[in-house]
């Protein structure tokens, strides 16, 4: 079994710093690779690690999972970064899942759909890559989500909508749309909405 870190037990009510939150978020995505926890299971723990405010929120979430081997600094990793491409396809991805503190959302000749609403974002900022080339990508963000616009478009259309007012995670987007469509938006559902049809 393991304990979050060598800290004592007068130390539950110290304020957790996001190293903090990685190295537990390190454990659970080892748990997950080997087995330990289910998918649910991990998005679950996940979530509550990055929204823990003390070190005492921390520790219940490691209890029943062993240390991290030397060597797990790749699962780490492998959480910092995420991929989903279409290509020539149409791809959806929505409901609950783990998306990486650095997505990349690729279309090529495809279409993407992403829904992070009931995704985990691992942490208060998440950078997303939307890269189109001759494709379609619609990605709706949590409403209460600051958007920070850094990508470009050449012969496309790009809507990228909201701001930084909002409580919620800053979500930096990058990226760039070539003879393709980006929708990015945060906006409530309706039925004029790009999401149906």
């Amino acid at each position: 079994m393991t304990s979050l870190t060598p800290y004592g037990d007068g130390d539950a009510g110290q304020r957790a710093s996001d190293a903090d939150r990685d190295r537990v978020a390190a454990v659970l995505g080892e748990g997950l690779a080997t087995g330990r926890l289910t998918s649910a299971e991990h998005a679950d723990r996940l979530s509550a690690a990055y929204t823990a405010v003390t070190l005492g929120d921390l520790v219940p979430l490691t209890h029943d999972l062993p240390d991290l081997p030397s060597t797990a600094g790749t699962t780490a990793l492998r959480a910092e970064r995420q991929e989903v491409t279409a290509v020539f396809s149409k791809v959806i991805r929505s409901g609950r899942w783990v998306a990486g503190r650095h997505t990349e959302l690729r279309s090529v000749f495809g279409a993407l759909i992403i829904d992070l609403r009931d995704a985990v974002l691992p942490g208060r900022e998440i950078t997303l890559e939307l890269n189109s080339f001759c494709g379609k990508m619609i990605v709706r963000v949590p409403e209460n989500a600051r958007i920070m616009d850094e990508g470009s478009a050449l012969f496309s259309k790009r809507h990228v909508s909201g701001g930084q007012e909002g409580d919620g995670p800053l979500i930096r987007v990058t990226g760039k749309a070539r003879f393709g469509k980006i929708i990015l938006s945060r906006v409530a559902t309706d039925v004029h909405s790009p999401w149906h049809g």
